[in-house]
Order: structure tokens, then C-alpha cells, then sequence
């Protein structure tokens, strides 16, 4: 009986040890049934108000306010490598507005041009190229070669364009740039900085928007020889149109992008990359980054006045006042319906008014934290108004009247009459006084 009992609670052992086993599963981890998908990891997704860029240097800004919305290593000393052929194109579009060259000119390719290596427009020695066509050159082939073409043509030689970048460059703020040739080939001692490169492209699309049908150009053909624009957003991306590329070995890859979506133009400098598909990612990044996370709050319409002012004393009487560069805030996206404006003008101005003048501002403010003031003028002069005119201006803006001014005015008016009357009176009074003499003897 024992034995009986002993067997049967073995076997109830050994049957709980068999349903424990089959319970356990084989391996570590659990396997999907038939038709499940097995479950993917995914990384946490990256915090969009944090930007970082695989380059060395890497600056973004918004042009209209020249903010700069990003900046990495902008202070970096760097080869500006093709980059240096935006101040070149400066330099051309500055001679154009000036009056001292003209598209049509006919430009001489020199030897020391045609010479020139690197990436080239393939003009022909000894040849006359339109400047229109040099350009397009420089803006879309990055052509060494036209780069001396046109430097020879404004400044009559390399080293006089030369001196006058660096002087430019100066006065427009790029203080850690030295430059010391037109096109950007390698030579000891040229740099620049992702930061000043910004400053220089801000100043660019500002002063010569017209530059950007030249940049957006995707492909030019010059002596039957057809070649393709490197900006290669420009065919990703269709609010990008502009800027440049450029690359030297010891830098590595640049690329300054610029976009205008939704009247908001971003510029994003990338310099120092690996390879070309890294810039081009980089940039396409920093600009997505600035849309996503700013705005520009603009209340008034491009090219309209802000306000209007009365002229006192001025061939018109009224004058509108124009905002020096476009009325409008940058703001985060969550800040934007706290944006107000104040504009400050006085109630009228004195002619003559100059064009140009500042004759007021307007002030944007974030809440109740003043943003920026911008200078409000008039675009035309304003001739003084001829002296009847300014009679009638004085007493039609006399607001309020004063009733004792009015009488001793008046009073003096009545006295000035009778005194003008009494001097008319005069010689007749004399005349009828002597004949009445005459007949008494």
C-alpha cells in the first residue's frame, strides 16, 4: 500500500516538474506567434528646438532683421574656398548700381584669365564675353576664369579688386576675413568665418535681390558647353534659390543655402563638411529648423506707407512715411500673437524735406518687451510751398482761435485803414483848403 501511494505521488511530481518546463520558454527572449510582427526599438525622437550640425562652422539667420536664429563655431577660422566669389559678385552688382559698368560690356578675357584653374566657364584667351555672361558664370559654373575676367575690368588689375574686397569687406562688418584673390583657389593666409560669411550674405540679398534669378539657375551653357549648377537644393527644394557652394581640401565642402517661404527669406552657412550630400542635408536641416521654430509678423504691406504726416509750409500737404526696411518682427512661432507696434511721427513737418529724411520710426515689441525700432522716412523731397501759399497754410492750421488776439487784431486793422484813408484824404483837404484861401482876399 505504501508503495502504491509512494509511486503515485512521484508521478504527480515528476508531471508538475513537466508542466513547469514546457512553461519556461527556450531562450531569453519571446518570440512572435505565427502572423505577429515582431516588435521594433525605436530611439526617442529628437527635441526639435535643438540643432546640431555635422560641419565645422555653421551659422543661420533670418536676413530681413539680419537675426541669427543658430550659430556653431562662427568665430572658426576657415578657407572660404568659392564662398569668396559672393563678395566678388558684390563687387560687380555695387560697379552695376553705380553706374560705372553695364551688363552689355563687352569684357576682355586676358591670358592671366583663361589661365586660371580650378572650375571653369571655358572662356576663350583673347576673346570678348558680355559681362551678363560672366556673371551667370560666376553665379552658377563658380568659373575661376571669369572671376579675373571681371576683376580685370572694374579695377584694371587683380591686386587693385583685391584691395577693394578687403575693403569692403571692412565696411560691411567682416572683421576676422582676409582675402587675397577673386576666386577662392587656395592661398596661404585667406580666410574667413562662417559668421562673417553670414554678415556678407545678408548684405547680398539685401542690397541686389536681382542677383537670385543668377544663383537659382539650375544649369548654363556657354560655348556649347552645358554644365550644372552644385547648389543641388535647388532642384530638392523649390522655395530655395540661391546661394553658393564651395570646396578646397583643407576645409572641406561648403554651401550657403538661401529659401523664402511665406515672405521670410532664411540664409544657412554650412562650412566644413565631408562630402557634398552632407552640406546639402546640413543646410536643408537649418533652414527646416528656422521655418519650424520662427515667423515674421508683418502688419503692413511691402512697398505701402506706414503713415502719413502733414506738411506745413510745403508744396503738398501731406507726405507719406515709408519704413527702412521691411515693418515687420521676427518671433518665435508661440510668441506671435503677442507682437504690438508703436509709430511715433510728429503731427505735421516743416518744408523743405529731404528724400530720405527720418521723420519718424516704428517700434515692435514682444509683450511689453521692445523687439526692434525702425527709422521711418520720406522716400521724395518736398519743395517750400510760394508765399501765398504759405499765408494761407498759416492761418488755415491756426486750430483755435483766441477772441482777444482776434479784436486787437482787428482793432489794428481798423486803425491801419483809417490812417491809410486819412493819408489818401490828405491832398484833397489841402487843395480845397487853399482855394477857399484865395477867395477870402
Amino acid at each position: 500500500m505504501f508503495m502504491k501511494v509512494t509511486k503515485a505521488v512521484s508521478l504527480c511530481f515528476v508531471l508538475a516538474f513537466a508542466c513547469l518546463f514546457l512553461l519556461i520558454p527556450l531562450s531569453g527572449e519571446a518570440k512572435p506567434r505565427k502572423g505577429q510582427t515582431e516588435p521594433k526599438t525605436t530611439k526617442a525622437p529628437a527635441d526639435p528646438n535643438v540643432l546640431t550640425v555635422e560641419a565645422k562652422a555653421a551659422v543661420l539667420a533670418e536676413v530681413s532683421t539680419a537675426t541669427r536664429l543658430f550659430e556653431q563655431n562662427p568665430r572658426l577660422s576657415i578657407e572660404p574656398a568659392s564662398f569668396t566669389k559672393v563678395l566678388t559678385l558684390f563687387l560687380v552688382f555695387d560697379a552695376l548700381q553705380r553706374g560705372q559698368i553695364q551688363l552689355h560690356d563687352e569684357v576682355f578675357i586676358s591670358e592671366a584669365a583663361w589661365r586660371t584653374g580650378g572650375s571653369k566657364m571655358f572662356v576663350g584667351v583673347g576673346t570678348r564675353v558680355p559681362l551678363e555672361e560672366l556673371i551667370k558664370g560666376i553665379a552658377v559654373l563658380s568659373g575661376n576664369d571669369a572671376c579675373i575676367a571681371v576683376a580685370e575690368h572694374i579695377s584694371g588689375s587683380v591686386g587693385a579688386f583685391v584691395a577693394e574686397m578687403n575693403r569692403k569687406a571692412q565696411e560691411l562688418g567682416m572683421t576676422q576675413s582676409v582675402f587675397l584673390n577673386p576666386h577662392g583657389l587656395p592661398a596661404e593666409g585667406q580666410i574667413t568665418t562662417a559668421g562673417d560669411m553670414a554678415t556678407l550674405a545678408i548684405a547680398y540679398l539685401k542690397r541686389f535681390p536681382q542677383a537670385l534669378q543668377y544663383h537659382s539657375m539650375q544649369e548654363y551653357t556657354y560655348n556649347g558647353i552645358t554644365q550644372y549648377n552644385r547648389n543641388h537644393l535647388l532642384h530638392k527644394d523649390s522655395t530655395v534659390d540661391g546661394l553658393k557652394t564651395g570646396f578646397v581640401d583643407a576645409a572641406g565642402y561648403h554651401l550657403t543655402a538661401t529659401a523664402n517661404r511665406d515672405g521670410m527669406r532664411l540664409v544657412a552657412v554650412v562650412m566644413g563638411t565631408p562630402r557634398p550630400a552632407v552640406r546639402e542635408r546640413e543646410a536643408a536641416k537649418m533652414l527646416a529648423f528656422g521655418y519650424r521654430r520662427y515667423t515674421n509678423v508683418s502688419p503692413f504691406k511691402a512697398d505701402e506707407p506706414v503713415t502719413r504726416t502733414k506738411v506745413k509750409y510745403g508744396a503738398v500737404n501731406e507726405l507719406p512715411a515709408y519704413a527702412v526696411e521691411p515693418a515687420q518682427a521676427l518671433v518665435l512661432q508661440s510668441a506671435k500673437n503677442s507682437v504690438k507696434w508703436n509709430v511715433e511721427i510728429p503731427p505735421e513737418v516743416v518744408a523743405p524735406i529731404t528724400a530720405n529724411q527720418v521723420i519718424g520710426k516704428i517700434t515692435f515689441s514682444i509683450g511689453d518687451t521692445p523687439s526692434r525700432s525702425i527709422d521711418l522716412v520720406s522716400r521724395d523731397p518736398v519743395a517750400e510751398a510760394g508765399w501765398l501759399k504759405k499765408i494761407w497754410q498759416g492761418l488755415t492750421q491756426i486750430r483755435t482761435w483766441n477772441w482777444m488776439y482776434i479784436g486787437v487784431g482787428a482793432a489794428a486793422l481798423a486803425l491801419m485803414g483809417t490812417v491809410v484813408l486819412l493819408v489818401l484824404r490828405l491832398p484833397n483837404r489841402t487843395k480845397t483848403f487853399k482855394k477857399q484861401r484865395m477867395k477870402r482876399y
